[in-house]
């Protein structure tokens, strides 16, 4: 049995973050690595923005037991120091294969020969990445849906260069905080939930950016009909604009590919969805819907 006392996560953006705290919160040491003091510096904010979330969404939640979380987590710019004791390293870093490619080299060099490598990536395949992992038997994928505090999906992948041993250990990891691990079988871009997920955002986006109707009817049709409680608009909201910038990086419809672009500097302007407390809509404290975002119009292309 692994027991996973000592974590390391590259990378403390919007799920970065969440990844942090749900180690953390389940007993974990954390090592949270980012590359610069500002972006670190930004962390106690995010975990007041949880702290609400995990009040209202996990059972048994006390601000002691939180506050606690939060004691064991150590920032740090020093890759050496995150890594060098880690019994596994989960890498959030963003969704670019060249830079990926450059961390594990460098994370090569660092890490204990027993330690387990997993890349968080959304549509990177692992053996995309391998070929820049020194003990490639060793590294594979966990993947975090956003929110992690409630949908705890933990999808564990592989590629051909993957120990059987390795994926039940990142699934060992993943159960012991508090995520219910998924297998895929076969390399898979996008995994189980984003291969289901993803066509139907791109659909009802495509409807919004060629101005078939405001992004309001295209949610709020879905959740009528179907009877959900969020509607596809919200959904990519809740994914971000990050990762869907990245999933539709070559689509050739000039007016998807329009709105990609304004996605991708939303992002920049600190309004890439839920995760930055404002995307499509505006979100309080507890994720809740609280008007309409300023970046986007009604109906895409409108005057």
């Amino acid at each position: 049995m692994h027991t996973f006392d000592n974590v390391a996560v590259l990378g403390t953006g919007t799920l970065g973050s969440q990844i942090i705290m749900q180690a953390a919160y389940a007993g974990k040491q954390v090592a949270a690595y980012d590359i610069s003091d500002d972006t670190l510096n930004k962390l106690p904010a995010r975990w007041e923005w949880m702290r609400a979330f995990y009040r209202r969404d996990v059972e048994g939640f006390t601000d002691e037991k939180f506050d606690a979380a939060i004691a064991r987590i150590a920032p740090t710019t020093d890759l050496n120091v995150a890594a060098e004791h880690a019994d596994i390293v989960i890498e959030a870093v963003p969704e670019n294969i060249d830079l990926k490619q450059k961390v594990y080299k460098e994370l090569s060099g660092i890490v204990a020969d027993d330690c387990i490598l997993a890349t968080n990536s959304s549509y990177l395949l692992p053996s995309e990445i391998a070929p820049a992992v020194a003990r490639p038997e060793r590294f594979g994928t966990l993947h975090f849906a956003n929110k992690v505090w409630k949908g705890n999906t933990g999808e564990i992948m592989g590629c051909d260069a993957t120990a059987p041993e390795t994926l039940d250990a990142i699934e060992e990891f993943a159960t012991q905080i508090n995520l219910r691990p998924f297998r895929v079988l076969k390399e898979t871009r996008g995994y189980i939930l984003n291969a289901q997920l993803v066509p139907l955002l791109k659909t009802a986006l495509t409807l919004y950016a060629n101005g078939a109707a405001s992004f309001e009817d295209i949610n709020d049709s879905f959740k009528v009909a179907l009877q959900y409680q969020t509607g596809l608009i919200e959904v990519a909201d809740a994914v971000g604009f990050s990762l869907l910038s990245v999933a539709w990086a070559d689509e050739p419809d000039p007016k998807l590919r329009e709105w990609i672009e304004a996605a991708a500097a939303a992002v920049k302007q600190g309004k890439g969805g839920l995760g930055d407390g404002e995307g499509f809509y505006v979100y309080d404290e507890e994720g809740n819907t609280v008007g309409k975002g300023t970046t986007f119009p009604d109906v895409w292309g409108a005057e």
